[in-house]
């Protein structure tokens, strides 16, 4: 008769385990790519990292025992996964881990203290430049004082509200060059939804030339067809201004 051998069979959690020691074991840098935070963040977006991934991001290291990752989820651990306990840590209680020395206990109070400020702080107001006038009395003391002519871009959002202001070009007494596809690229970069241009007359001429009525005629075109709404086109001089949407040249 065969004799039997007694053995131990190999389960599915030994497995996983397995591999999670050997992934914890490895260095950040060693990871599948989708799995390291910077290329994650960068991927997904912060809101999709943990609180680990995201202090092993500020520590950048962890020691040759164990990454980053796992180290920050050691010292949260003892922490109750709280940030707030985390961040009334000393340095010396947080250097008596291995692989955390002073500069990286530094950085992580560091960061819990800005998360504290943060905190304390009201959102940004965001400017409303939903009118004409509005868009002159946020450009003119930029403008104002230029000798030679320039073009900006302001990208809002759908309540009119500034996200982000761009100069796009910077030129002559008489006119400069605007390239339309910067405009309505930085556009979709973003995420606006309503964009004006603007532009100064050196000589407080307010008055559009041919020149600047054909480049809002192309603006608008390449606008609509990216379903992004021009708002206006304001010529601004010292203490006037020209608006297509007012003089009713832009619907």
């Amino acid at each position: 008769m065969e004799k039997e051998y007694p053995h131990k069979p190999t389960t599915k959690s030994n497995h996983t385990s397995s591999l999670i020691t050997l992934h914890s074991s490895l260095k950040i840098s060693a990871w599948a790519e989708e799995d390291r935070p910077r290329e994650k963040l960068e991927r997904l977006g912060a809101q999709a990292l943990s609180n680990a991934e995201l202090l092993a991001i500020l520590i950048g290291s962890g020691s040759p025992r164990e990454s980053a990752v796992d180290l920050m989820k050691r010292v949260l651990g003892d922490c109750n996964n709280n940030l707030n306990t985390l961040g009334k840590r000393s340095i010396h209680e947080l250097t008596a881990y291995n692989g955390m020395g002073p500069a990286k206990a530094i950085t992580i109070l560091a960061a819990c203290e800005l998360g504290k400020r943060r905190q304390l702080e009201k959102a940004e107001e965001r400017e409303d430049l939903g009118s004409a006038t509005a868009i002159y009395n946020h450009m003119h003391p930029i403008m104002q004082d230029l000798d030679v002519e320039e073009a900006w871009v302001l990208l809002m959002n759908r309540n009119f509200k500034l996200i982000k202001r761009l100069r796009i070009s910077h030129g002559g007494l008489s006119e400069t060059a605007v390239d339309v596809r910067i405009i309505i690229k930085e556009a979709l970069l973003n995420n606006a939804t309503i964009i004006a241009l603007c532009h100064n007359h050196p000589s407080n001429n307010p008055r559009p030339s041919t020149d600047d009525d054909r480049l809002t005629q192309k603006l608008k075109a390449a606008a609509d067809i990216m379903r992004i709404h021009m708002a206006d086109h304001v010529i601004i001089t010292d203490g006037r201004y020209y608006s297509y949407r007012e003089e009713g040249r832009i619907l």
